[in-house]
């Protein structure tokens, strides 16, 4: 039985992860601070699926104990959660350098975007060990790993969340646990459409390509790239699978300091 929680679920990127995994035969837990917009997602899932397996919890994620419940719930409606898609997360409200910017609405955006999932995925874990099974995917951003000149709280978060991904799998990949950072590309959203970087933008990346790639690591056919960093509109679950062998041989997408040569005393 293939289930997920998805946080962030009412609206944009988590809305259209919840509605396809759901019409791919998953049981659906929509979780998220606004119930409102939760209840319209699973109403359109139920229109759409007729057999569709569905719960709703609403709770602030940065809250211990608004996370727990609202795990418990989606445990206990669907028997377990096979797949977390951690998804829900904000940006700051200027599109400006670190000096100019208001460093407490960054940090907004940093406690958001890490405690948020931190809190999550430390709730689910106990439950996927126990199991000997859980796979784990931060919708990340290709932000955490390249330079920007705006943003700063957002590319600190996700960052962040980049090394918890990496960390997750050296900790528990042995115990079955299988971890990926997901970087949705630029999907139309109320976020994108809300940042001046993107108001030119004429090009946007499909939600049905982030929706395959977040399927293809739930079923499992991505485990070899635990710990790693995929890209939808990029990557492909076939061309990923493809690659597998060569990214792992070069220890690619992830994280670390590159060494200067062989005599490197980081080596």
């Amino acid at each position: 039985m293939k289930t997920v929680m998805v946080t962030g679920a009412g609206r944009g990127i988590g809305r259209g992860i919840a509605i396809g995994l759901a019409r791919a035969g998953y049981g659906v837990g929509l979780v998220g601070r606004t119930r409102r917009h939760l209840e319209d997602v699973a109403d359109e899932i139920a229109q759409q699926v007729s057999d569709a397996r569905l719960v709703v919890a609403d709770g602030d994620l940065v809250h211990a104990d608004d996370v727990r419940d609202a795990v418990r719930t989606v445990e206990q409606a669907l028997g377990g959660i096979g797949l977390l898609v951690n998804n829900a997360g904000v940006i700051e409200h200027g599109e400006t350098d670190f000096a100019t910017d208001d460093v407490e609405d960054a940090w907004r955006v940093v406690e958001t975007n890490v405690r948020g999932p931190m809190l999550v995925a430390h709730a689910v874990l106990p439950a996927m060990l126990a199991r000997g099974e859980g796979r784990l995917l931060q919708i990340n951003s290709g932000s955490g790993y390249t330079r920007m000149s705006a943003y700063t709280g957002y590319g600190v978060s996700k960052g962040a969340l980049a090394r918890l991904t990496t960390l997750l799998d050296a900790q528990y990949r042995d115990r079955g646990i299988r971890t990926l950072d997901l970087a949705p590309g630029v999907v139309a959203t109320d976020m994108t459409a809300a940042m001046p970087v993107h108001a030119d933008r004429a090009e946007w990346t499909a939600i049905e390509d982030v929706v395959a790639l977040v399927r293809a690591f739930g079923d499992g056919e991505l485990d070899a790239l635990s710990g790693r960093f995929v890209r939808a509109g990029s990557d492909s679950a076939a061309s990923l699978v493809g690659a597998a062998h060569r990214i792992a041989a070069a220890d690619a997408r992830r994280l670390r300091v590159p060494t200067y040569g062989d005599d490197d005393p980081l080596t």
